[in-house]
């Protein structure tokens, strides 16, 4: 492919729908970066005081199997695991920004609109049905953080750390290593329990019809089990015990629009 051919394509993309939102979303996102950075950092400061407290409370013998003790192997891994919870916090609250950012400001490119309108897809207009969504996906989300704390964790962790001492192992684990691992299993279970929501908000908005997402079962099975492949310990209880939410709550809002629409 010749020089000339290359940068009429690079301008056809540009002046294309997709290339003009990902233009507009360039700009957006220099523009904004300053507040990124500044909530970033406020959220770095108000959250890295208490997470000394919260690591103190996280290796509680009350939270932990029998017999197993929680070690540090480096002179600086604790003051890493702050740093990382405190980043993790204030990355949090960007994201957010980001997300009101889109909502509020994204749909209103004249890009998007006619990409929305050559899709025919009916988003919502704000008012209730948009705070419910908020509502619900708040919800959710807390669900599937007590899902993993209350239910999925003991239950891995008893499991884990049996089958260590079965074998005769001492269990003595990584202080940022069984950190990690709540992190990632707490927030697997809280993306995880967005699936009806998700579902429902894709089928309400009529960008894709009931028969096309049954019809797509099989990947959205696989990217279930994706996720918790990613987010859980490389073993198949975990992988099953994180996955297995996603499916039944996905086939449950399947039901529920097949109900509804009766």
């Amino acid at each position: 492919m010749s020089q000339q051919s290359i940068q009429a394509t690079v301008e056809q993309l540009a002046q294309s729908s997709g290339g003009q939102i990902l233009a507009s979303l360039r700009t957006t996102i220099e523009a904004s970066l300053k507040y990124y950075v500044g909530l970033f950092l406020l959220g770095f400061t108000v959250a890295f005081p208490m997470t000394s407290a919260f690591i103190a409370w996280l290796v509680d013998d009350a939270r932990l199997p029998d017999g197993v003790e929680i070690i540090v192997i480096s002179p600086v891994e604790f003051l890493f695991l702050q740093l990382r919870i405190a980043g993790s916090f204030g990355l949090v609250l960007v994201v957010l920004l980001v997300v009101v950012q889109v909502t509020k400001y994204g749909l209103r490119h004249e890009a998007v609109k006619s990409r929305l309108t050559e899709l025919d897809v009916q988003l919502p207009k704000p008012g209730p049905r948009v705070l419910l969504a908020i509502l619900v996906s708040s919800l959710l989300l807390v669900l599937g953080a007590l899902y993993a704390w209350y239910g999925l964790i003991p239950l891995l962790l008893d499991y884990l750390t049996t089958d260590a001492q079965q074998a005769g192992l001492s269990t003595e684990w990584r202080l940022s290593n069984y950190a990690g691992f709540i992190v990632n299993l707490v927030s697997a279970s809280a993306i995880g329990f967005q699936a009806p929501l998700i579902t429902t908000l894709i089928l309400r908005s009529g960008a894709v019809s009931r028969a096309q997402m049954a019809g797509s079962r099989r990947i959205i099975w696989f990217s279930a089990f994706v996720v918790g492949a990613f987010m859980s310990p490389p073993d198949p209880l975990s992988l099953f015990l994180v996955a297995l939410p996603i499916i039944v709550l996905f086939e449950a809002a399947l039901m529920f629009d097949a109900f509804r629409t009766t």
